[in-house]
Formats: structure tokens, sequence, C-alpha cells
């Protein structure tokens, strides 16, 4: 065999040998990590999962109320959140009504919300987008293409979908989907990640992608528990001490 092809052909095969023994180890890491990620949620859904504290997002009767009340949650606490968005939807009894709502008269019942100015703009916005945001049939040819509304006042459940909403990044996309169409999702709030990171479960540096390396090691049947466990563990414990984080889960 001509010397360069076979060097090539070694080349190759050490080349393969390296990724499938790269795969390997990586599969080995995760297994690890979802076995660790399991021993912990186990200890933290047993302290906290009886916990009746009721978190923005939750037990609103129409799927818009859960949407804008998570948008008002960013950077809030959930106990400053509720009763501001339970005077909203009394004001504002329908997508409708908050659609045509006027700035400063949501801006004075958002007073003491944090990033108040910034969040009366996109509720507003965001029931506009669901009501009236045009798009094209896709039975209409180019030529003839009609307008129709796009969510028809519906929230959507796709992520994708609900991202195109002003206010709405990923975390609120998945609390929705949680919350509203009871979907598998993991939705990361700076709870979730911190937790995560301090306990070694991900090494990142977003949210993003919290959810990502979360997803390779939490069972999908977890999914929808995490957000609201790991929420209720970083309100209870603050900081980056990784001891008292774990200290906390095993006092019951």
């Amino acid at each position: 065999m001509d010397k360069r092809k076979y060097a090539r052909r070694t080349s190759q095969s050490g080349t393969s040998s390296a990724s499938v023994a790269a795969a390997t180890s990586a599969g080995r890491s995760e297994a690890k990590l979802r076995l660790r990620f399991l021993k912990i949620f186990k200890k933290a859904e047993k302290k906290y999962g009886a916990v009746e504290k009721r978190l923005a997002a939750e037990e609103w009767a129409e799927g818009w109320q859960t949407l804008v009340a998570t948008i008002m949650s960013a950077q809030s606490r959930d106990e400053t959140t509720l009763p501001i968005a339970e005077k909203l939807f009394e004001e504002y009894k329908t997508l409708k009504e908050l659609a045509s709502a006027n700035y400063k008269d949501v801006l004075e019942i958002f007073k003491s919300l944090n990033y108040n100015r910034t969040k009366a703009k996109h509720v507003i916005a965001a029931a506009k987008y669901i009501l009236e945001n045009p798009s094209r049939t896709s039975s209409a040819g180019r030529s003839g293409a009609k307008l129709r509304s796009r969510f028809s006042g519906i929230v959507p459940e796709e992520i994708e979908k609900l991202t195109e909403i002003p206010g709405v990044g990923r975390k609120t996309a998945n609390i929705v989907r949680v919350e509203v169409h009871k979907q598998h999702a993991i939705p990361v709030d700076t709870h979730v990640h911190r937790i995560s990171n301090v306990l070694g479960l991900v090494k990142t540096k977003t949210p993003e992608q919290t959810e990502r390396e979360l997803m390779k090691i939490v069972p999908k049947k977890l999914w929808d528990k995490v957000n609201r466990i790991f929420v209720l563990w970083g309100k209870d414990v603050t900081g980056r001490d990784r001891k008292k984080l774990l200290n906390r889960i095993t006092e019951i």
C-alpha cells in the first residue's frame, strides 16, 4: 500500500476513534450528572413540593393573564407582582381591553413595580400583538395573499411564536408552555441558573445555556417541575454557598 494512503487512512481511523471516545466520555459524564440531579432534586422536591406559596405565573384563569403576569414578574418579587397583576386584570378584564389601554393608566397601576415603564409598554404591546399581528394565509397565492390575525387572541404554544411577542423571552415563553399548554419545558430564571451552576449540574454563563444543558440531564417527565422547586429553594436560600443550599434540603 502506498505510504501516503496508509498514513491518511491511519489518521482518519485515529480521528474516528477519538470521536467515539469523546462521545462515550460525554455520555458517561451526562449519566453521572443525571444521577446527581435526581439525588438532589428528590430531596428538594420533598422539602418544597408541598409548599403552597403562589408564584406570579400560577393560577390564572386565562392564558393571556399568565403571559402578562410573567412579563410583569421579571426582576420583581412574586409577592409584589401578584397584587399588581390582580389589580390590572380587574381594570382590564379582557385581552382586547388591555390592548386598548392607555399607557399612563397602566403605568399608574405599575408604579411600585420594577422597570414599570418598560413593562407597561410591553403588556399593552403584547396584548395588541396577540390580537392584531397579521400574517399571510398559506392557502393564498403570492399575488393575492390575504392578511389574517395570526394568533386571533389565543396565546400560542410554540416557543418560536411566543418569543415574537413583545416582552417575551425564552423564560416567559417556557413558563407559558408549562402553565398554559401543559407542555414539557424548563423555564430558567435567575434561581434555576444560579442553583444549577452552584451545585455543579451545569457550567454555563447564560440562562439559555443552562436550559440546554439541563435538558440533557433532567428526565423529561420532570422538566415542568424544575422551575417551581428551584425558585422556592432559591427564594429560601440566597447567595452562592453550595453547602448552605444542600444543608437546607436535608433539614426535613
